[in-house]
């Protein structure tokens, strides 16, 4: 009874991590729903203006990683993972909450602030505990962004 448990969570365990990133069988020309097989349900799905449809597969809501598929007429024809520095320095100031969800996808967090605005923060990999985030005013537009520590890589207050 024991094994067959240990056998039976390994194999829940294989499932759960085997959509986590794009497999290598992840190539243009995929439909969506052998895209939605490999992957797991989309998280975001998204029309873009130059006629795409882009669907997000999120991987979180502590992960570190938001892959996006481009599909036109029910075809892939470019995936990418975008919580990265290519992607957050591509945003500019006058974006507006649309644009950056199309763009980089669901934030990790958000926090509202005075005046009605919400800072979105995304977590990415990388070894300096960062954390990417953007400045939307009431209306939804981006008024600032950039690089902050993690609240929790913060350490013990020094004397």
């Amino acid at each position: 009874m024991r094994a067959t448990m240990m056998v039976a969570s390994a194999a829940l365990l294989a499932v759960s991590c085997a959509g986590y990133a794009p497999p290598k069988e992840m190539r243009t020309g995929l439909s969506e729903a052998e895209v939605v097989q490999m992957m797991g349900p989309p998280t975001g799905r998204y029309q873009l203006p130059e006629g795409p449809q882009r669907l997000e597969f999120a991987r979180g809501p502590y992960g570190r990683h938001t892959y996006m598929v481009d599909f036109e007429q029910g075809k892939v024809t470019k995936w990418d993972q975008v919580l990265d520095r290519r992607y957050f320095d591509a945003v500019e100031t006058g974006m507006n909450r649309d644009q950056l969800l199309r763009f980089i996808g669901q934030p990790s967090d958000v926090a509202g602030m005075m005046r009605n605005g919400q800072i979105w923060s995304y977590r990415y990999a990388n070894s300096d505990c960062l954390w990417w985030q953007a400045q939307l005013d009431a209306q939804g537009v981006i008024t600032s962004a950039g690089y902050a520590p993690m609240p929790q890589c913060n350490g013990p207050s020094r004397p």
